[in-house]
């Protein structure tokens, strides 16, 4: 379902949640995937870096791929570019993710329809640190 603008739903996503996934999770402490991560972290959520590109992040294991999170997902939190959308919501469907949330100026319309098609929900262009501050604080 997508669900960016209903506030209530946004926020029974984030009360529901305890596992999120930060694609494309920086190890760089200046850049807004690591910072985002930390807060979510801070938050009380579990939270799995994947960026094939990092081995660790703060000691921390970063898996290079959605398939390789060791437990089920409940939200999907991407910091790729948009054209890389299609395919990060293809590996979310596959694992069973609950919920794809893409990052401020992240947006493909095609690949949110794919996954509310698939059963997901969906926010897009939204960041999820300042939606969890403003609704839930």
């Amino acid at each position: 379902m997508m669900i960016t603008y209903n506030d209530d739903a946004i926020r029974d996503l984030l009360q529901a949640a305890r596992v999120i996934a930060v694609v494309g999770h920086s190890d760089n402490p200046n850049r807004a995937s690591y910072r985002v991560a930390q807060y979510l972290r801070q938050a009380g959520y579990t939270v799995y870096p994947v960026n094939p590109t990092v081995a660790t992040i703060n000691g921390q294991p970063s898996y290079a791929s959605l398939a390789d999170v060791p437990e089920p997902i409940d939200i999907v939190d991407v910091f790729r570019r948009s054209e890389y959308l299609p395919e990060i919501v293809d590996a979310a469907v596959q694992v069973g993710a609950k919920a794809v949330w893409t990052q401020l100026d992240v947006v493909h319309d095609e690949a949110a329809r794919k996954a509310a098609a698939a059963g997901l929900n969906v926010v897009q262009d939204r960041c999820i640190k300042i939606e969890h501050q403003r609704l839930i604080g």
